[in-house]
């Protein structure tokens, strides 16, 4: 589990899915017979009735393997976007510096999948949903099937129940209301992709 102070904590349904589904390059992390292990792997997102579903892959020589074979539980890290928070951008001090940033960690007990429709149906709606801003989309469907077929046969599937989210945002949520503006706008002057996604959380919170 993750150290999670009250005021950090986000538990909103809504916003711990829409940060999977934004940071979606994720970091698998199981514990097996050597000690842990953990593989970073793109992720689709998915509800299945009540219960939401990481569906992902993994090489068939990556020794993680071994140890999902058995169904154990397994822990997905989305990290979102962070950014150092200097103590001159506050009204008042004494203060020190600290960091903002927004993580999701998944907890699920973890399923193989070795069905090669599924992890073609797996691959079509990854690189569909990745290719999506490209004038000109490359289609899996275009590959020739014996290469296709190969590729398959190298990976196997990952089916993910979660069955825990827990979210931290921490965003200056415990500095004074004065402060978080500044630091917004101090994270805004910045301009790096990292500070304008902690500046963007922050501004939403202002607005609630």
């Amino acid at each position: 589990m993750v150290y999670l102070p009250p005021h950090f904590t986000e538990s909103r349904p809504e916003v711990l899915t829409a940060h999977l589904e934004r940071h979606d390059f994720a970091l698998l992390v199981s514990h097996g017979s050597g000690g842990l292990i953990a593989s970073h792997i793109p992720v689709m997102v998915e509800h299945q009735g009540p219960i939401l579903h990481l569906l992902g892959h993994l090489a068939r020589p990556n020794p993680q393997l071994a140890d999902l074979a058995e169904g154990p539980e397994v822990l997905t890290i989305f990290a979102g976007p962070h950014a150092y928070v200097s103590p001159s951008w506050y009204e008042a001090g004494p203060a020190v510096p600290t960091w903002n940033y927004a993580d999701v960690h998944a907890y699920g007990r973890v399923r193989l999948v070795e069905d090669k429709d599924w992890l073609r149906r797996l691959l079509r709606r990854l690189t569909a949903r990745h290719e999506a801003g490209n004038p000109a989309p490359w289609r899996m469907e275009d590959l020739p099937e014996h290469y296709l077929q190969a590729m398959l046969n190298g990976i196997a599937g990952l089916d993910i129940a979660v069955e825990r989210l827990e979210g931290k945002f921490k965003l200056s949520q415990n500095r004074p209301a004065g402060d978080r503006p500044r630091i917004v706008a101090a994270l805004e002057a910045r301009g790096d992709a990292d500070a304008l996604g902690v500046a963007r959380l922050m501004r939403e919170r202002l607005a609630e």
